[in-house]
Protein backbone atom coordinates (compact mmCIF):
# COMPACT_ATOMS: atom_id res chain seq x y z
CA UNK A 1 0.00 0.00 0.00
CA UNK A 2 2.77 2.36 0.92
CA UNK A 3 4.41 1.96 -2.47
CA UNK A 4 1.11 2.63 -4.24
CA UNK A 5 0.56 5.77 -2.10
CA UNK A 6 4.05 7.02 -2.95
CA UNK A 7 3.42 6.38 -6.63
CA UNK A 8 0.13 8.29 -6.51
CA UNK A 9 1.78 11.21 -4.75
CA UNK A 10 4.50 11.24 -7.39
CA UNK A 11 1.94 11.18 -10.15
CA UNK A 12 0.04 14.14 -8.64
CA UNK A 13 3.29 16.08 -8.31
CA UNK A 14 4.20 15.33 -11.92
CA UNK A 15 0.78 16.49 -13.19
CA UNK A 16 1.06 19.64 -11.05
CA UNK A 17 4.47 20.46 -12.46
CA UNK A 18 3.16 20.04 -15.99
CA UNK A 19 0.25 22.37 -15.26
CA UNK A 20 2.57 25.01 -13.83
CA UNK A 21 5.02 24.67 -16.67
CA UNK A 22 2.40 24.85 -19.41
CA UNK A 23 2.66 28.26 -21.15
CA UNK A 24 -0.33 30.61 -20.90
CA UNK A 25 -2.25 30.99 -24.15
CA UNK A 26 -1.65 34.31 -25.88
CA UNK A 27 -4.52 36.81 -25.69
CA UNK A 28 -6.21 37.40 -29.05
CA UNK A 29 -4.64 40.28 -31.00
CA UNK A 30 -6.50 43.57 -30.65
CA UNK A 31 -6.98 45.76 -33.72
CA UNK A 32 -5.32 49.16 -33.43
CA UNK A 33 -7.91 51.83 -32.65
CA UNK A 34 -8.78 54.17 -35.52
CA UNK A 35 -7.22 57.59 -35.14
CA UNK A 36 -9.83 60.27 -34.51
CA UNK A 37 -10.11 62.66 -37.44
CA UNK A 38 -9.77 66.42 -36.95
CA UNK A 39 -13.02 68.36 -37.26
CA UNK A 40 -12.40 69.38 -40.86
CA UNK A 41 -14.00 72.53 -42.26
CA UNK A 42 -14.59 73.59 -45.86
CA UNK A 43 -11.40 74.56 -47.73
CA UNK A 44 -12.80 77.96 -48.76
CA UNK A 45 -13.70 81.23 -47.05
CA UNK A 46 -16.40 81.88 -44.46
CA UNK A 47 -19.84 82.54 -45.93
CA UNK A 48 -18.98 81.42 -49.46
CA UNK A 49 -21.15 78.75 -51.11
CA UNK A 50 -19.53 76.22 -53.44
CA UNK A 51 -20.93 73.24 -55.32
CA UNK A 52 -18.98 70.01 -55.67
CA UNK A 53 -18.69 66.82 -57.71
CA UNK A 54 -16.71 63.58 -57.89
CA UNK A 55 -15.03 61.89 -60.86
CA UNK A 56 -15.31 58.10 -60.71
CA UNK A 57 -11.71 57.77 -61.94
CA UNK A 58 -10.46 59.37 -58.72
CA UNK A 59 -9.35 56.56 -56.45
CA UNK A 60 -8.75 58.63 -53.31
CA UNK A 61 -12.36 59.83 -52.83
CA UNK A 62 -11.55 63.41 -53.82
CA UNK A 63 -14.17 66.09 -54.34
CA UNK A 64 -13.83 69.05 -56.71
CA UNK A 65 -15.31 72.41 -55.60
CA UNK A 66 -16.36 75.47 -57.65
CA UNK A 67 -18.18 78.57 -56.43
CA UNK A 68 -21.95 78.71 -56.77
CA UNK A 69 -22.77 82.01 -55.02
CA UNK A 70 -21.95 84.30 -57.92
CA UNK A 71 -18.36 84.93 -56.87
CA UNK A 72 -15.29 84.03 -58.92
CA UNK A 73 -13.71 80.61 -58.42
CA UNK A 74 -10.36 81.58 -59.92
CA UNK A 75 -8.21 83.43 -57.41
CA UNK A 76 -10.49 82.67 -54.45
CA UNK A 77 -8.60 81.96 -51.20
CA UNK A 78 -7.99 78.30 -50.34
CA UNK A 79 -8.06 77.73 -46.57
CA UNK A 80 -6.60 75.04 -44.33
CA UNK A 81 -9.49 72.80 -43.32
CA UNK A 82 -7.67 71.87 -40.09
CA UNK A 83 -4.44 72.91 -38.37
CA UNK A 84 -1.16 71.23 -39.28
CA UNK A 85 2.17 71.47 -41.08
CA UNK A 86 2.04 72.47 -44.75
CA UNK A 87 4.32 71.41 -47.59
CA UNK A 88 4.35 72.78 -51.13
CA UNK A 89 4.51 70.55 -54.22
CA UNK A 90 4.34 70.76 -58.00
CA UNK A 91 3.29 68.13 -60.56
CA UNK A 92 3.21 69.43 -64.13
CA UNK A 93 0.91 66.81 -65.66
CA UNK A 94 -1.26 66.15 -62.65
CA UNK A 95 -1.96 68.15 -59.50
CA UNK A 96 -0.10 71.28 -60.61
CA UNK A 97 0.72 73.48 -57.63
CA UNK A 98 -0.58 71.75 -54.54
CA UNK A 99 -0.36 71.85 -50.76
CA UNK A 100 -0.35 68.89 -48.37
CA UNK A 101 -1.17 69.54 -44.70
CA UNK A 102 -0.11 66.93 -42.14
CA UNK A 103 -2.57 67.05 -39.24
CA UNK A 104 -0.93 64.29 -37.18
CA UNK A 105 -2.16 60.79 -36.24
CA UNK A 106 -1.92 59.75 -39.91
CA UNK A 107 -4.34 62.39 -41.23
CA UNK A 108 -3.46 64.61 -44.20
CA UNK A 109 -5.40 66.89 -46.54
CA UNK A 110 -4.51 67.72 -50.15
CA UNK A 111 -5.35 70.86 -52.16
CA UNK A 112 -4.62 70.61 -55.92
CA UNK A 113 -4.35 72.99 -58.92
CA UNK A 114 -3.52 76.12 -56.91
CA UNK A 115 -2.86 79.32 -58.80
CA UNK A 116 -0.38 80.45 -56.14
CA UNK A 117 0.96 79.44 -52.75
CA UNK A 118 0.37 81.57 -49.63
CA UNK A 119 2.56 79.65 -47.16
CA UNK A 120 6.07 78.22 -47.17
CA UNK A 121 7.01 74.55 -46.93
CA UNK A 122 7.26 73.52 -43.28
CA UNK A 123 4.97 76.31 -42.05
CA UNK A 124 2.50 75.46 -39.31
CA UNK A 125 -0.94 76.72 -40.35
CA UNK A 126 -4.06 77.21 -38.29
CA UNK A 127 -7.52 76.13 -39.32
CA UNK A 128 -8.95 78.80 -41.62
CA UNK A 129 -5.55 80.20 -42.61
CA UNK A 130 -5.09 80.94 -46.30
CA UNK A 131 -2.65 78.48 -47.90
CA UNK A 132 -3.07 79.45 -51.55
CA UNK A 133 -5.45 80.69 -54.22
CA UNK A 134 -7.74 78.65 -56.46
CA UNK A 135 -6.45 77.96 -59.94
CA UNK A 136 -6.19 75.48 -62.79
CA UNK A 137 -2.52 74.47 -62.83
CA UNK A 138 -1.47 70.97 -63.89
CA UNK A 139 -3.97 68.64 -65.54
CA UNK A 140 -7.10 70.74 -65.09
CA UNK A 141 -9.78 72.01 -67.45
CA UNK A 142 -10.87 74.95 -65.29
CA UNK A 143 -10.37 76.62 -61.94
CA UNK A 144 -11.48 74.50 -58.97
CA UNK A 145 -10.29 73.13 -55.63
CA UNK A 146 -9.48 69.43 -55.81
CA UNK A 147 -9.66 68.37 -52.16
CA UNK A 148 -8.75 65.10 -50.42
CA UNK A 149 -8.70 63.72 -46.87
CA UNK A 150 -6.31 60.80 -46.31
CA UNK A 151 -5.68 58.52 -43.32
CA UNK A 152 -2.35 56.67 -43.45
CA UNK A 153 -2.20 57.27 -47.19
CA UNK A 154 -5.70 55.97 -47.93
CA UNK A 155 -8.39 58.31 -49.24
CA UNK A 156 -11.36 58.79 -46.92
CA UNK A 157 -14.90 59.97 -47.56
CA UNK A 158 -14.86 63.78 -47.32
CA UNK A 159 -16.32 64.91 -44.01
CA UNK A 160 -16.98 68.55 -43.13
CA UNK A 161 -17.95 69.57 -39.59
CA UNK A 162 -18.39 65.89 -38.78
CA UNK A 163 -20.86 65.20 -41.61
CA UNK A 164 -19.96 63.06 -44.64
CA UNK A 165 -20.63 64.75 -47.99
CA UNK A 166 -22.44 63.24 -50.95
CA UNK A 167 -20.54 62.21 -54.09
CA UNK A 168 -22.54 63.57 -57.05
CA UNK A 169 -21.31 62.99 -60.58
CA UNK A 170 -21.81 66.62 -61.62
CA UNK A 171 -21.91 70.11 -60.18
CA UNK A 172 -25.11 71.79 -59.04
CA UNK A 173 -26.78 68.98 -57.11
CA UNK A 174 -25.13 69.73 -53.78
CA UNK A 175 -23.75 72.93 -52.27
CA UNK A 176 -21.68 73.68 -49.18
CA UNK A 177 -21.51 77.01 -47.32
CA UNK A 178 -18.30 77.50 -45.36
CA UNK A 179 -17.96 78.45 -41.72
CA UNK A 180 -14.17 78.17 -41.90
CA UNK A 181 -12.30 81.19 -40.57
CA UNK A 182 -15.41 83.07 -39.51
CA UNK A 183 -13.67 84.41 -36.42
CA UNK A 184 -15.28 86.02 -33.41
CA UNK A 185 -14.49 89.74 -33.48
CA UNK A 186 -17.22 92.39 -33.86
CA UNK A 187 -17.07 95.75 -35.62
CA UNK A 188 -19.43 98.64 -34.98
CA UNK A 189 -21.56 100.16 -37.74
CA UNK A 190 -24.62 102.41 -37.47
CA UNK A 191 -25.75 103.00 -41.05
CA UNK A 192 -27.95 99.97 -41.63
CA UNK A 193 -31.36 101.67 -41.49
CA UNK A 194 -33.87 99.71 -43.60
CA UNK A 195 -31.19 97.50 -45.19
CA UNK A 196 -32.36 93.98 -46.04
CA UNK A 197 -30.51 91.00 -44.59
CA UNK A 198 -30.00 87.82 -46.64
CA UNK A 199 -29.14 84.20 -45.90
CA UNK A 200 -26.08 84.39 -48.20
CA UNK A 201 -24.04 87.22 -49.78
CA UNK A 202 -26.58 87.68 -52.58
CA UNK A 203 -30.18 88.79 -52.96
CA UNK A 204 -31.72 85.35 -53.47
CA UNK A 205 -33.13 84.73 -49.99
CA UNK A 206 -34.30 87.74 -47.98
CA UNK A 207 -34.25 87.34 -44.19
CA UNK A 208 -35.88 90.61 -43.18
CA UNK A 209 -35.10 94.30 -42.60
CA UNK A 210 -32.27 95.33 -40.31
CA UNK A 211 -33.12 97.78 -37.55
CA UNK A 212 -31.44 101.18 -37.45
CA UNK A 213 -29.13 102.17 -34.61
CA UNK A 214 -25.85 100.82 -33.29
CA UNK A 215 -25.20 97.39 -34.79
CA UNK A 216 -22.28 95.01 -35.25
CA UNK A 217 -20.75 92.84 -37.97
CA UNK A 218 -18.22 90.02 -37.73
CA UNK A 219 -16.41 90.21 -41.05
CA UNK A 220 -16.85 90.64 -44.80
CA UNK A 221 -17.13 88.25 -47.78
CA UNK A 222 -17.01 88.90 -51.54
CA UNK A 223 -20.42 88.43 -53.12
CA UNK A 224 -22.98 89.77 -55.56
CA UNK A 225 -22.36 93.33 -56.77
CA UNK A 226 -24.90 95.85 -55.49
CA UNK A 227 -25.05 99.10 -57.47
CA UNK A 228 -26.86 102.30 -56.59
CA UNK A 229 -28.60 104.89 -58.76
CA UNK A 230 -25.78 107.40 -58.20
CA UNK A 231 -23.12 105.05 -59.61
CA UNK A 232 -21.77 103.77 -56.31
CA UNK A 233 -21.37 100.03 -55.95
CA UNK A 234 -19.97 97.34 -53.68
CA UNK A 235 -19.15 93.63 -53.91
CA UNK A 236 -18.57 93.17 -50.18
CA UNK A 237 -21.20 91.65 -47.91
CA UNK A 238 -21.04 91.81 -44.12
CA UNK A 239 -21.79 88.89 -41.83
CA UNK A 240 -23.95 90.46 -39.15
CA UNK A 241 -24.92 90.02 -35.55
CA UNK A 242 -27.82 92.41 -35.89
CA UNK A 243 -31.40 92.63 -34.70
CA UNK A 244 -33.19 91.13 -37.67
CA UNK A 245 -36.86 90.25 -37.40
CA UNK A 246 -38.69 88.30 -40.08
CA UNK A 247 -42.10 86.74 -39.48
CA UNK A 248 -41.41 86.92 -35.76
CA UNK A 249 -38.17 84.95 -36.04
CA UNK A 250 -34.71 86.04 -34.95
CA UNK A 251 -32.52 86.27 -38.03
CA UNK A 252 -29.13 86.90 -36.45
CA UNK A 253 -26.24 86.05 -38.72
CA UNK A 254 -27.81 87.38 -41.93
CA UNK A 255 -25.66 89.10 -44.56
CA UNK A 256 -26.11 92.69 -45.64
CA UNK A 257 -24.44 94.44 -48.57
CA UNK A 258 -21.67 96.84 -47.60
CA UNK A 259 -23.22 99.19 -50.16
CA UNK A 260 -25.55 100.24 -47.34
CA UNK A 261 -22.62 101.57 -45.35
CA UNK A 262 -23.39 105.00 -46.73
CA UNK A 263 -20.03 106.52 -45.77
CA UNK A 264 -18.15 104.02 -47.89
CA UNK A 265 -18.61 102.87 -51.48
CA UNK A 266 -16.71 101.48 -54.42
CA UNK A 267 -15.67 98.20 -52.82
CA UNK A 268 -14.80 99.52 -49.39
CA UNK A 269 -16.02 97.85 -46.19
CA UNK A 270 -15.10 99.81 -43.07
CA UNK A 271 -16.57 100.29 -39.64
CA UNK A 272 -17.65 103.66 -38.29
CA UNK A 273 -14.22 104.34 -36.92
CA UNK A 274 -12.75 103.99 -40.40
CA UNK A 275 -11.12 100.59 -39.71
CA UNK A 276 -11.19 98.07 -42.54
CA UNK A 277 -13.48 95.15 -41.66
CA UNK A 278 -11.49 91.88 -42.00
CA UNK A 279 -12.28 89.06 -44.37
CA UNK A 280 -14.26 86.18 -42.92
Amino acid sequence: MRSIRIALVGLVALVGSLLVAAPAQAAPAQAAPAQAAPVFKAPFACGQKWTYSHHSAEVRQALDFVRSDGGATSGAPVLASAAGTATRHYEANGAGNYIVIDHGSGWKTYYFHLNAFSVATGAYVGQGQQIGTTGSTGNSSGAHIHYEQLLNGVGQRITINGAALAYPGSYGSYHLTSDNGCGGGRYWVDTFADATGYAQPNTNDAQGVLNAGTNYVYCKVWGQEIRGANGTYNHWWLKTDLDVTYAGKNGRGAYVSAYYLSRWGNDEARDNGGAVIPNC
